[in-house]
């Protein structure tokens, strides 16, 4: 699982990072394309109303769960080609020039948006353990006093293939639905065409409800920061749509900052030097430190400042650091992470994301989370290298999808005789990307800052807030700081970015102490960039 290329591994891996059981691949190939169900054809939706208690303040609300469909451009415009489903929620009585309205999303890439629907922001939550394995149903779904719908109306949208979108082919002829249907997966499961099928997305759902002049935000978590990055950009400058604000939860713009596999690209060590924090905030989690502080926050400074000085000018060194160098940098590092010196050492100092995983609580045969490394569960394979599952997802997964399957059918009374797809049948994500501004040739390894940066430069009112976990293995907080601040925008931009970490992992909402502060920052961020008198 941990030995595959660096962008394989991202795409497989990034939330929601998901252990599924899906179609054998061979089998899935035999099978024809069947032509699309006629209902994909044309918007679908389903109203409903409720109301939720937001921190004491009662908020009534219409939902329509339904579907838009996305056509394609130049002689093609007329032709369907995702069928792309989302929840909304409305408060009752708002005026809408003077609301603000937030379409939110997961990552994967080609995850649904389960997640933040469920954990974060909607109007019911689902309950589980804050940093052990959740019970097996029956679930517990509840008011959530952390829904968003006291600051804005929320959109949330699954990505094309996942959840109930679809992508379409439809033609009489068997032969070219099938590439069709090879033409939409090679066009869509990609950095830029993702991003054009959001905006796509965006500006009819602007149309459809009148929303064009309401204050508009972009909510992203993970590879959904990615996407916010590319989207930012595309709805700016592409279709004039000036959003008031970003919102990025556990960040990665550049996937070359990844701890994921970067054995693979030999000669850049940034990302051990950005992983290095949340390896010493995980090892203080779980008092694996051998001489452990009285705090959290004063440690991770130390260590910043270790990982920026010391620790990456004995990586620059390579090979021509010496013995009672790299054993004096082993100590500090032992210090800091509780993996042994020798260890570090038999590791030239390059200790990666699945072998921290799975050496930290070695001892006990236990494998710690990657997405939120609080988790810890029975390492599969204890002489492994790597950790081959992650406890976190493992923990809380059945939960979420359980609970959704049952809510959007009894409440939202969307999705009879439908499939819920948690992740699309991506064979293949193309993760090369033509940043704006730059010649022809492709990224072959994605980095939209240069995205994010051209939506700031040209809206310089564009505020951005950035929000992440302490315990977060997959996108470390640490890099997502780093890659901020060296974003390519005059200084005069640095004041619109704010920052925020919580003592969480890569879902932050799933620690309730956390979701609250997150519901807290986000509302105020939003109040105060809306643009609306209050």
């Amino acid at each position: 699982m941990r030995k595959l290329p660096l962008a394989a591994a991202l795409a497989a891996l990034l939330l929601s990072s998901v252990a599924v059981a899906g179609p054998d691949k061979k089998d899935d190939k035999a099978k024809p394309e069947a032509k699309p169900d006629a209902a994909l054809l044309q918007p679908q939706s389903s109203n409903s109303e409720g109301s939720v208690s937001v921190e004491g303040h009662s908020i009534s609300y219409k939902a329509v769960a339904g579907t838009l469909v996305l056509h394609g451009s130049g002689d093609k415009e007329n032709e369907p080609e995702v069928s792309m489903f989302y929840v909304a929620y409305f408060k009752k009585g708002a005026e809408a020039t003077k609301r603000p309205i937030t379409f939110i999303y997961n990552g994967g890439p080609g995850s649904a948006t389960v997640w933040l629907h469920m954990g974060a922001f909607g109007p019911k939550r689902v309950v589980t353990s804050d940093d052990t394995h959740t019970p097996a149903a029956p679930y517990g779904l509840v008011n959530n006093d952390y829904s968003l719908l006291d600051a804005s109306d929320v959109v949330f949208i699954d990505a094309p293939g996942a959840g109930f979108s679809r992508l379409i082919a439809d033609d009489a002829d068997k032969s070219k639905r099938d590439e069709q249907m090879k033409d939409r997966k090679k066009a869509i499961y990609s950095v830029d065409g993702d991003g054009h099928a959001f905006a796509q997305f965006i500006t009819q759902f602007l149309s459809k409800y009148g929303r064009w002049n309401s204050p508009k935000y972009l909510f992203g978590e993970s590879y959904g920061t990615t996407r916010s990055a590319v989207l930012a950009n595309i709805l700016e400058n592409e279709d004039s749509v000036d959003l008031n604000g970003v919102i990025l939860l556990s960040q990665i713009l550049s996937f070359d900052n990844g701890i994921d596999g970067p054995e693979t690209n030999p000669g850049d060590d940034h990302p051990y030097e950005l992983a290095l924090p949340t390896y010493a905030a995980t090892a203080f989690y779980h008092h694996k430190l051998p001489q452990p502080p009285a705090a959290l926050e004063p440690l991770l400074q130390e260590v910043e400042q270790f990982a920026m000085g010391e620790y990456t000018q004995a990586l620059m060194a390579g090979s021509r650091l010496s013995d009672a160098q790299k054993q004096a940098v082993a100590e500090k590092l032992h210090q800091y992470t509780g993996l042994p010196t020798a260890y570090w050492i038999k590791a030239n100092l390059r200790v990666g994301g699945g072998m921290f995983e799975h050496e930290l609580q070695g001892d006990s045969d236990l494998t710690t989370g990657r997405l939120d490394s609080r988790f810890s569960g029975p390492s599969l394979d204890p002489l492994s290298k790597e950790s081959e599952y992650d406890p976190q997802s493992s923990a809380i997964s059945s939960a979420y999808v359980a609970a959704f399957n049952d809510y959007v059918r009894r409440d939202l009374k969307f999705g009879e005789g439908r499939q819920y797809r948690l992740f699309a049948d991506v064979d293949h994500w193309d993760f090369s990307h033509k940043a704006p501004g730059s010649p022809d040739t492709l990224q072959q390894s994605t980095n939209v800052m240069p995205d994010l940066a051209m939506a700031m430069k040209t809206n310089p009112d564009l505020r951005v807030m950035l929000n992440g976990g302490y315990y977060d293995l997959a996108t470390p907080f640490f890099a997502a700081d780093y890659e901020m601040h060296h974003m390519p925008i005059p200084a005069a931009l640095d004041k619109n970015i704010t920052y925020t970490w919580y003592p969480s992992g890569h879902m932050v909402y799933a620690h309730e102490a956390s979701l609250k502060l997150l519901h807290d920052n986000v509302a105020r961020f939003i109040e105060q960039t809306d643009n609306v008198r209050h």
